[in-house]
C-alpha cells in the first residue's frame, strides 16, 4: 500500500477517534480510585514556639525571617513531597509540655487544612517562657506520639535553647527507652549569638532580653568558678541537640535550606508499605487527550513524513554514485 493509499485510510478513521475519546473522557470521570501499594509516612511535627524561636537570624527568599517562621516554610514544602496516603499532624511546645494540635491526617486529602493550620502556628499560643527539651520536651512529644497511636514518628523543631538552661555536669536523660523513640530532632538557627525578642502576652514585640534579666547557666559544681556565658542570646545549640538524640535514639538534622526537612521526613527508614487508594484518573484523560489530537490533526503535517521520506530518498541517490562509482539517475 503507498503512502497515499495509509493516509487516506487513516484520514478515513479519524472520525471514529471522537466517540473513542469520549469513552476516555467518560471513564476519567468515573474511575473509581485504585488501591495500589507504596512508600508512605507518619509523623506528629512539633514546633518550638518559646522565645528564642523568635529571633530573626536565618534567610528566607533573601530576607531574614524568625526561626520559626523559616521553619514552618520548610514544613510547607515537606508537605508538597510527601507521597499520597502519609500523614502529618502538628503539636507546639513550651515548658515542659507538648501539646497536641491536630492529630496526624492524611496529607492530599487535607492538604488545605494541613496549610491553614500550619500558617495559624505562632507564638501567641505560648503558655509560659521557661522550657526543658531533654528533660520535658521529648519525653512529652514521645507520649503524645504514643498516644495518639498508629506508630508515628515525631520531628521535634527547636533551637535548643533552654530557659532556664541546665548545668554542663548534669545528665540530659534519665530513664528513657530509646528503642520505643522513632523520628527526628530537627535543629534551626544561625550560629552566631543573637538578640532574643521580648514580647507580650499578645505576642507584641516589646524589646529584647538583657544579661540580668535571664539565668546564666550555673556553675559546675566544685568547679568553684563562675561560668561566663549569654543566655539573653540564643543561637543554634546543635551540639547540644545532637548529643539529646543520640541518648534518646533519634536523628538529628540540621535545617540549612526549605528542602532540608522534606529531605530528612523522606527517609526510606521512617517509609511504611501500605496499600493506598491512588487516582489513575489521570491515563483514561491523557488518552482522551491523545485521541483528539489525532483526530483533528491538520492534513498537512499528516503529509509531512510522506514528504521527509522522499526528501531522503532523493539524497540518498544523489550521493550514491560518489560510493560505488556508477552514476544513478534520478527521476
Amino acid at each position: 500500500m503507498s503512502g497515499v493509499s495509509r493516509e487516506r485510510g487513516f484520514a478515513r478513521w479519524r472520525h471514529a477517534l471522537t466517540p473513542l475519546a469520549l469513552v476516555a473522557l467518560i471513564a476519567a470521570v468515573a474511575m473509581p480510585d485504585v488501591t495500589l501499594p507504596r512508600n508512605t509516612f507518619n509523623y506528629i511535627v512539633t514546633f518550638d514556639i518559646t522565645q528564642s524561636m523568635d529571633v530573626e537570624d536565618v534567610v528566607l527568599d533573601g530576607a531574614p525571617v524568625s526561626r520559626l517562621k523559616f521553619a514552618q516554610a520548610a514544613m510547607r514544602d515537606a508537605l508538597g513531597r510527601l507521597p499520597c496516603g502519609s500523614k502529618v499532624g502538628w503539636s507546639v511546645f513550651t515548658g515542659q509540655r507538648v501539646l497536641l494540635l491536630m492529630a496526624p491526617v492524611e496529607v492530599c486529602g487535607n492538604y488545605d487544612a494541613l496549610l491553614v493550620s500550619l500558617d495559624g502556628i505562632d507564638e501567641r499560643m505560648r503558655w509560659t517562657n521557661w522550657s526543658r527539651i531533654a528533660e520535658g520536651g521529648v519525653y512529652s512529644a514521645v507520649r503524645v506520639a504514643q498516644e495518639v497511636g498508629g506508630g508515628a514518628a515525631i520531628a521535634f523543631v527547636t533551637d535548643g535553647q533552654e530557659a532556664p538552661p541546665v548545668s554542663a555536669s548534669r545528665p540530659l536523660m534519665e530513664g528513657i527507652n530509646a528503642a520505643r523513640i522513632r523520628g527526628w530532632l530537627i535543629g534551626v538557627g544561625g550560629d552566631q549569638p543573637a538578640a532574643i525578642p521580648k514580647t507580650d502576652a499578645d505576642g507584641n514585640r516589646i524589646g529584647y532580653w538583657q544579661a540580668d534579666d535571664v539565668i546564666q547557666v550555673p556553675p559546675t559544681p566544685g568547679s568553684g568558678v563562675e561560668a561566663k556565658t549569654h543566655e539573653e542570646l540564643s543561637e543554634l545549640r546543635g551540639e547540644y541537640l545532637a548529643s539529646v538524640a543520640g541518648q534518646t535514639g533519634l536523628d538529628y538534622r540540621r535545617l540549612l535550606n526549605v528542602t532540608s526537612f522534606g529531605d530528612a521526613l523522606l527517609d526510606a527508614r521512617f517509609a511504611r508499605r501500605e496499600p493506598v487508594p491512588t487516582d489513575l484518573r489521570w491515563c483514561p484523560a491523557l488518552l482522551a487527550l491523545l485521541l483528539l489530537v489525532a483526530r483533528f490533526m491538520p492534513d498537512a503535517v499528516l503529509a509531512w513524513p510522506r514528504a521527509w521520506r522522499k526528501r531522503i530518498r532523493t539524497i540518498v541517490l544523489q550521493i550514491a554514485p560518489a560510493f560505488n562509482g556508477r552514476p544513478t539517475r534520478v527521476d
